[in-house]
């Protein structure tokens, strides 16, 4: 009876690798949507369709993108977190999505380490710290010593509670050891055109939004939130190196699929987004908007997340925080 046992147990396993391998092999059989959390015609959305259309090529086989705003990316995240984990659904996430949401608000109707998948971080894009020219600092320095003299005078736009905009700025007051006030907007959009008008002093934003009022003059730029600085701004210093060693707040972009997910397809997944990124067309696209190309496999991403999770778990807990 234990032989017979053994014996059913050991070929349960056997079909069940074999139905994997069989649903790799056959990956995708039908149209794959990539959820964006946002609406159209942001960052995330245009890397996600420029993801889809070289994936859909790749596999001969449609691969849709499905905007679901709301919610601060929470509704298209919750409703790429319920769907079936078969590989063709999938979601085009972000630090906001799948790592500040986890601390910022108290209950979510799902669990960014729980419910998802990693499959590979796409690009990362640094922000860029940018103050109105009336503001008379010409460095983060002075910048610095211009809001211990003033404090709460200066005032910072963000994309809202919570967004990576809004996160670099409360972790470089927290390590610059000043206050300034938080005036949120919906969207970067609607903050930048507001900097620019002179109503706000300063903002985060990512470098391919900010650099043209940079080179117009209409905004002067102090620094960037990446650990090197970009090949298309090397004239600019990063935080890090004007004096806060290991300063980090760049935009990352990455594909998850539900937990749940086969093995295989997100190795498949996983792999065909890394040769499509790697392509001189791609390569040339991400760099025209300051983006780096990472394409790391699932278990690095995972641990990418993992630790941005706590990283931003301690910046909104140490500045209080709470949802909009």
């Amino acid at each position: 009876m234990i032989i017979f046992s053994r014996l059913f147990a050991f070929v349960l396993t056997w079909f069940a690798a074999c139905g994997l391998a069989a649903a790799a092999d056959i990956y995708p059989a039908k149209t794959v949507r990539i959820v964006v959390a946002f609406a159209a015609g942001g960052s995330t959305d245009l890397l996600a369709r420029s993801v889809a259309q070289r994936l859909g090529e790749t596999w001969k086989q449609s691969v849709i993108v499905d905007n679901r705003a709301g919610g601060g990316g929470i509704v298209g995240s919750d409703y790429a977190a319920k769907s079936p984990a078969d590989g063709y659904t999938l979601l085009l996430g972000t630090n906001t999505t799948n790592a500040v949401s986890a601390s910022l608000y108290a209950k979510l109707p799902f669990d960014p380490q729980r419910d998802f998948a990693a499959i590979t971080e796409i690009a990362t894009i640094p922000q860029m710290l940018s103050v109105h020219p009336s503001i008379p600092v010409k460095s983060l320095k002075e910048l610095i010593a211009l809001a211990k003299a003033r404090p709460g005078e200066l005032n910072f736009g963000t994309a809202g509670t919570g967004s990576t905009s809004h996160m670099a700025m409360e972790l470089f007051q927290s390590v610059a050891k000043i206050k300034m006030t938080h005036v949120p907007y919906k969207g970067t959009g609607p903050a930048m055109i507001e900097l620019i008008g002179g109503h706000l002093s300063l903002m985060f934003d990512v470098i391919m939004t900010s650099l043209p009022h940079v080179q117009s003059g209409k905004l002067r730029t102090l620094g960037l939130s990446s650990l090197q600085r970009s090949p298309i701004t090397p004239q600019v210093p990063t935080i890090a190196e004007s004096g806060y060693p290991g300063f980090e707040a760049i935009v990352w972009f990455g594909l998850f699929a539900p937990t749940g997910t086969p093995p295989d397809i997100i190795k498949k997944v996983g792999e065909d987004t890394a040769r499509i990124l790697a392509t001189p067309a791609m390569r040339e696209l991400l760099a025209s908007q300051g983006a780096d190309i990472v394409a790391s496999s699932p278990a690095v991403f995972t641990t990418r997340v993992n630790a941005e999770i706590v990283k931003w778990r301690k910046v909104i807990q140490d500045a209080g925080i709470k949802p909009e």
